[in-house]
Order: structure tokens, then sequence, then C-alpha cells
């Protein structure tokens, strides 16, 4: 019985999906990680193959909830590893057949709150870089090692 719930029923709430989604891409979304992504994972292992060491999943800014990737505090240098559905990639971003208005707002507001994050940070006297999950480690471990002054 979920937490509240007084009717005596189980209430299943993975089955009642999230808006704009049905149960079965509900429970595939709800399976995607946030943090350790596989592109993630081999941008860390060739940053440190490299000699550069970080936080991981970390705020730069305190008290905001917003999270970078990959993050160099005394550097103020915050790196984020971007899905390409996620995120709208110009290459391959795709768009949901299925409650096509709803993705498209909920998909907007990712895109908008990325720049939104990226206007605070470099107003904090941050460097901010995105990379795309699709980019090789190498190519983005150079763009993050130019952005810390060492390529």
């Amino acid at each position: 019985m979920g937490r509240g719930d007084r009717t005596g029923e189980v209430v299943d709430r993975r089955a009642t999906g999230r808006p704009g989604t049905d149960a079965a891409t509900s429970a595939r979304m709800a399976r995607q990680r946030r943090v350790g992504t596989k592109p993630e994972v081999a941008l860390r292992r060739e940053l440190h193959r490299r000699g550069a060491r970080f936080f991981v999943d970390r705020a730069p800014l305190k008290g905001q909830r917003r999270r970078a990737d990959i993050v160099f505090p005394r550097r103020r240098v915050a790196v984020y590893v971007d899905g390409c559905f996620w995120h709208r990639c110009p290459v391959h971003a795709t768009d949901p057949k299925n409650n096509a208005q709803w993705w498209a707002e909920k998909l907007a507001g990712n895109v908008a709150r990325d720049r939104d994050t990226d206007a605070r940070l470099v107003a904090e006297g941050w460097t901010v870089v995105r990379v795309w999950e699709h980019e090789s480690a190498e190519v983005a471990a150079d763009l993050v090692l130019k952005a810390l002054g060492r390529a």
C-alpha cells in the first residue's frame, strides 16, 4: 500500500505512468540513468587518464539543485554531457509521436533550463562546457582541458 492510501488497495504508481507516456514507455524511462551514463563514464576515464581530477555529479553553485556531470571547482569549470533526446541535439533529436505536444513542451523546457543554467554559471564566473553524448571521449576531453587552460 502506498503511503497515505487508506483504502487497503495496492497502488502501483509505475502503472499510472508519467504524463505523456504509456506504462511501457514510463517504465523504460524510469530505468534511464541520470548519473554514470556510458558517455559520462568514458569522458571521466579519459580525463582521469590525462591527469585531470574532478568532482562528479555536483552542484557548481551553492544553493542550487542543478548539478553538473563533472566539476572543477577551483578552476570554475562545469561540464555537462547532454543526451541527444533529452537536450534536443540538432543532429540526433527525435520527436515522439505519442503525446507530441506534451513532449515538445517538456523537451523545450529542458533546453530552456540548460540555457538558464549556463547563464547563471557564466554570471558567477564559471566556464560551462557542454558536449553531446555522441561525441567521442577524446574530443570531449580536449574541449574540457582547453577550458581548464591545459590544452
